[in-house]
């Protein structure tokens, strides 16, 4: 095993493990907005005075980002990534963090070399790293009185109609209560060879939160500071691209391979992330994690790396979407006058109590329709209950679903987050 440390010096270390403000400053550490000099303060304090862009915000950081020489985690640029994520939170932003860096943090913890990258070792470095990574995202927001939550997934959890609404339930849940959810993939059980449903470094998991959530902005960070017209190491005459309206081949085809190897993505699979989530309405720009307070200066809307605009607006995005879903489901629940006041003029969430009528069958999770007495369409909306389990519950107040099904997903039939209200 080799003998070099996890983190880069002791003075990390320290950081890692929660020492405290004075033997911060015995060893010269920074305190917790420490990778913020003086003009970095003042660039924030720039920002603060800025318009909000945006409310809710995924953040990825990429294993290049995160480690330092592909083999330990970099802790300086941690600790300024969460500073400015606190920083948000103190504002009223919600954001989510979509990291890697497990697998890294695993293979130094068992002195391994770069050359291991077949699926079974690259799962047991992941399972070894995940614990030193999350741990150290826990130390580093305590710091500013922040709670995280952690939430490892696979491609497989988003394609499943229930795992989906589960996740995004969750996610939505923990922003409401000032938790910053940390995203990862699961690799200790996700499988490459079955038909590649990974999601390259992330990039895509992010995108595919950005969606769950809706997501107002996608910012993917990296060493890189944006797309280029050329592969700026190789051409001395690339230029920085600012804003791409479309990513379409000819946008397609500047998206190169990862020139450090450190993770599976890429510029590649930041152009199709950044693909799938402007489609859905979020914006994305790919910026440069070492750039001074980048998370902080994008969400206040300065121009920074490549901006990709969103195809029209998220909610016209996700009504598309549900609609469509509506219109291949047979299922449907009437309401009475109140619930469908409620849904039409307050944008209220549906109550059990509200309904009463149940048209199946549909499972939880379907897309289905809501109707008023006169069988007008008042709303379209992920349910949260099967059509039996609805159909038991209809007309009863939320405290008594436990009761009545042995089970309880939530107080609502449909929650307004999952609903477009027509």
């Amino acid at each position: 095993m080799s003998g070099k440390p996890l983190y880069v010096d002791a003075k990390e270390r320290l950081l890692y493990f929660g020492g405290s403000p004075a033997s911060r400053e015995m060893l010269h550490m920074p305190s917790s907005d420490t990778s913020t000099d003086t003009s970095t303060k003042a660039n924030m304090s720039n920002a603060q005075g800025a318009a909000r862009t945006y409310g809710r915000i995924v953040v990825k950081a990429g294993s290049a980002l995160l480690t330092r020489e592909g083999d330990r985690l970099d802790l300086k640029v941690m600790s300024s990534l969460v500073s400015q994520i606190a920083e948000l939170r103190k504002r009223g932003l919600e954001v989510a963090l979509v990291t890697s860096g497990a697998v890294a943090a695993g293979r130094k913890v068992l002195g391994l070399s770069r050359g291991g990258r077949d699926l079974p070792m690259r799962q047991v470095m992941a399972a070894v790293g995940q614990g030193q990574l999350m741990h150290a995202y826990e130390q580093l927001f305590s710091e500013h009185g922040v709670h995280v939550a952690q939430a490892l997934l696979t491609r497989n959890d988003l394609d499943n109609r229930s795992g989906y609404l589960n996740v995004r339930n969750t996610l939505l849940k923990l922003m409401e209560l000032g938790v910053v959810p940390i995203v990862n993939e699961n690799d200790v059980v996700a499988v490459d060879e079955l038909g590649g449903r990974v999601f390259g470094d992330n990039d895509t998991l992010s995108a595919l939160v950005a969606n769950l959530i809706d997501a107002d902005l996608l910012v993917l960070l990296g060493q890189v500071e944006g797309l280029y017209t050329a592969d700026p190491g190789v051409d001395p005459s690339a230029k920085l691209i600012d804003r791409v309206e479309q990513v379409d081949k000819k946008i397609e085809a500047m998206g190169g391979s990862s020139r450090d190897g450190m993770g599976r993505g890429g510029m590649a699979t930041k152009l199709e992330a950044a693909k799938l989530a402007t489609a859905s309405g979020t914006a994305v720009v790919i910026a440069s994690g070492l750039a001074p307070d980048i998370i902080v200066r994008l969400a206040g809307g300065e121009s920074i790396g490549t901006l990709f605009a969103p195809v029209g607006s998220r909610k016209e995005s996700r009504k598309r979407w549900l609609l469509s879903g509506a219109s291949e489901s047979m299922g449907e629940v009437v309401v009475d006058d109140g619930a469908a006041a409620a849904l039409s003029r307050r944008g209220s969430s549906l109550l059990p109590a509200g309904v009463t009528e149940v048209r199946g069958p549909f499972e939880r999770g379907d897309v289905i329709s809501v109707l008023d007495k006169s069988e007008r369409k008042v709303a379209v909306g992920i349910v949260n209950y099967g059509s039996r389990d609805l159909a038991a519950i209809k007309g009863v107040q939320s405290g008594r679903i436990g009761e009545l099904l042995g089970h309880d997903f939530g107080d609502e039939a449909m929650h307004r987050s999952n609903m477009v209200v027509l």
